[in-house]
């Protein structure tokens, strides 16, 4: 199996995805590029079928949440907020690549689902619009999993309460399980240490 270096592997991307790339870094040994949202399902079917790049596999797909980039002197920062980052393996040429697409809208984050192309996409889609609510244009079965049905919000968002916005508990008088706003009072979490004089022997 043979091992190209990060520049054929470039150079590769570069000639078939063409027009279709937004950008191509290569950093820490690996490669990432950015597809515009309108061209997606067009940059995956040539990643997967071009003899030069083959990515058979889809390893994993995650959502992004940028917003915080604003703060700080990110390039992303003027960007939009939400991303999907997919991982792919080409067992055949032995290479891997990161694939980046930005969502158009922060107010409604959406991309097409990659579900057609690489069918291991399913469930990390799912897994994306439950975490970041980023939904997937075209995914046939968009529910959640790992949040309940009645789950209000996304969790992994950054702006996301750390202590939620609902909980649920078995009321006796109802007889069944019911949802409340959260009970939690916030707390300190790293309390305050006063030590003695000379505590522990130390002066």
């Amino acid at each position: 199996m043979s091992h190209p270096t990060l520049d054929t592997l470039q150079d590769a991307l570069r000639s078939v995805l063409g027009e279709r790339l937004s950008s191509i870094v290569a950093d820490r040994g690996e490669v990432t590029i950015t597809v515009p949202a309108a061209r997606l399902l067009e940059a995956a079917e040539l990643l997967r079928d071009a003899p030069a790049l083959r990515f058979e596999q889809l390893i994993d797909l995650c959502g992004m949440d940028y917003s915080q980039y604003k703060d700080g002197a990110s390039p992303l920062a003027e960007g939009p907020r939400y991303a999907v980052v997919v991982h792919l393996l080409s067992v055949s040429l032995n290479q891997r690549v990161r694939l980046r697409v930005f969502c158009p809208e922060d107010d409604l984050p959406m991309v097409a689902s990659l579900n057609g192309i690489w069918s291991s996409a399913n469930w990390f889609e799912r897994e994306a619009f439950d975490l970041y609510g980023i939904v997937f244009d075209g995914h046939e079965d968009l529910r959640r999993i790992l949040t309940d049905y009645g789950f209000i919000g996304h969790p992994f968002r950054k702006d996301f309460p750390t202590h939620g916005h609902v909980e649920m508990r078995y009321d006796p008088e109802q007889q069944r399980v019911i949802y409340q706003p959260v009970s939690i009072e916030l707390r300190e979490i790293t309390p305050r240490i006063v030590r003695e004089d000379k505590y522990g022997g130390l002066h």
